[in-house]
């Protein structure tokens, strides 16, 4: 498929139209005021005349040739942005048309719809802002309904942030092996063994060094995040030091949630549990994604269901009762029986919180680059989240973040399901950029957030871990500016 631009650059927005209804497909983007006499093709055309503009958008397929026409007058407050918005808005028509379907999320294509809709009702209010992604957009009203919920979720805990408020995040990026669908910077255990040691010792002389900084600026910590990878790789005593160093500091007292992934059922032992439970760790994740023994074959997820099951039941044994367990939809070998008898599965366990995540294909994912790069799952993804958006609710959960990803399969989201009073804050700052996230680790990345506006700066540790290992000194030294911000955002 060929993209023809005729009069404009538009083509980042317009390629990702294209993809929502092609995402297999070789999308190629020309410059060309040529018409194509054959072969699939889409031609974008604008064409500025004295008081409109004249926008057009054609799609030719083997038995298809149609265009779509609107205008655009030259004189409106945000020109160039409409022409980009109406020419997304007559690709998305003539696409719809062809294939004969339609998009759950229209032509968002971004991560943060939610906070889109939160930008839209501050700048026109509610009724219009929901008129505009339903009307402009194409949202559908199951997409709108559910972001109005998770918007009032979110809109408590944004609350509870502070102008000096920040988070930790500390990345452990080992895992016992590398699963099919992952494309995130970790190392299997097998691998870096050797380089464990050293790059514990290291995260606990940044963590120390970032404390150190925090205490300094007066910041107050709301909540500490243990990613990777699985944390859970390490040992109970790996585990301890890097808690230990969080402990000696940090002003704990603050501190809303401490959660650490736990999400490979065969890392968990009642040792580490025991571990994470004395240093005040307030909420794990462990995380099936299936409860079907083939599946989690298929994707290349070497543990099985009745580790998950064991596992689970040593959190509680240990004395977590805030536990979140996450599902993905759109796997290879699942069905849409099978999805649902996970998530019912889940359910009996009664969970604090339930994460539903949609397969995303991955350029770099073992799936997308070795095994299976033809996968269509999409109609039955659909299905499995719209289950899950019946079925979590009437077991007493509801959505309190949601964000999205590109090459999702079936173009859905992922959502964050929790019990009242069991949302991962978390997650909801993170995804929202609400106040200063401080990283330590390989791959981790810190954000410093100007409070009351949107402006961010970055920055970034080295992305493997033996890298990290010697290059700590460097990265403290990028930390320094941390400093530097909050000097020049206070002045």
């Amino acid at each position: 498929m060929v993209l023809y631009l005729q009069g404009h650059d538009y083509h980042f927005e317009l390629q990702n139209v294209c993809r929502l209804f092609l995402p297999q497909e070789c999308l190629v983007v020309a410059e060309s005021d040529d018409t194509p006499s054959d072969g699939a093709s889409l031609i974008a055309r604008l064409e500025k005349q004295a008081t409109e503009t004249a926008l057009s958008c054609r799609l030719q397929l083997t038995d298809y040739d149609e265009t779509r026409h609107a205008q655009v007058a030259n004189a409106h407050p945000a020109y160039s942005d409409e022409c980009e918005l109406v020419l997304c808005e007559l690709l998305y028509e003539l696409l719809s048309d062809a294939f004969h379907t339609t998009q759950d999320w229209g032509i968002v294509t971004g991560v943060r719809p939610v906070k889109l809709l939160r930008r839209l009702i501050a700048e026109e209010g509610e009724e219009k802002a929901v008129a505009h992604l339903r009307d402009r957009l194409f949202v559908s009203e199951r997409k709108l309904s559910l972001s109005r919920t998770t918007l009032e979720a979110e809109d408590r805990i944004l609350g509870l942030s502070k102008p000096e408020s920040f988070s930790l995040y500390v990345s452990v990026p080992f895992c016992p092996s590398r699963c099919d669908y992952c494309s995130f910077v970790s190392q299997t255990v097998t691998r870096a063994a050797k380089l464990i040691p050293e790059y514990v010792d290291r995260l606990a002389e940044e963590i120390a060094f970032t404390g150190a900084l925090a205490k300094e600026l007066g910041l107050r910590l709301e909540t500490v995040y243990f990613g990777g990878g699985t944390p859970t790789t390490l040992t109970p005593e790996q585990l301890a030091t890097l808690t230990r160093a969080v402990e000696a500091s940090f002003d704990l007292s603050t501190v809303r949630e401490y959660t650490v992934e736990a999400g490979r059922p065969d890392t968990v032992t009642d040792d580490k549990l025991r571990v994470l439970k004395a240093a005040g760790v307030s909420r794990i994740s462990i995380n099936p994604q299936t409860l079907r023994d083939d599946v989690l074959c298929e994707i290349g997820r070497k543990h099985t269901v009745a580790q998950f099951y064991d596992a689970f039941e040593a959190a509680r044994r240990c004395g977590h009762n805030n536990v979140n367990t996450d599902l993905i939809a759109g796997l290879p070998g699942d069905t849409y029986d099978g999805f649902c008898e996970s998530v019912d599965g889940i359910l009996r366990l009664a969970p604090e919180s339930v994460t539903v995540h949609t397969l995303s294909m991955k350029r770099a994912a073992n799936l997308t680059l070795q095994k299976r790069a033809d996968y269509r799952g999409g109609d039955e993804a659909v299905r499995m989240v719209r289950y899950t958006a019946e079925r979590l609710p009437q077991a007493g959960y509801h959505p309190y973040y949601l964000y999205r990803q590109s090459r999702t399969v079936g173009n859905q989201e992922n959502v964050g399901w929790a019990k009242d009073g069991f949302e991962g804050l978390y997650n909801v700052y993170i995804m929202d950029e609400t106040h200063t996230i401080l990283g330590c680790g390989a791959g981790a990345v810190s954000k410093l957030k100007q409070p009351g506006t949107e402006y961010l700066e970055r920055i970034f540790n080295y992305k493997f871990p033996y890298e990290y290992n010697s290059g700590l000194a460097e990265m403290l030294n990028r930390k320094n500016s941390v400093k530097d911000f909050y000097e020049r955002i206070r002045l």
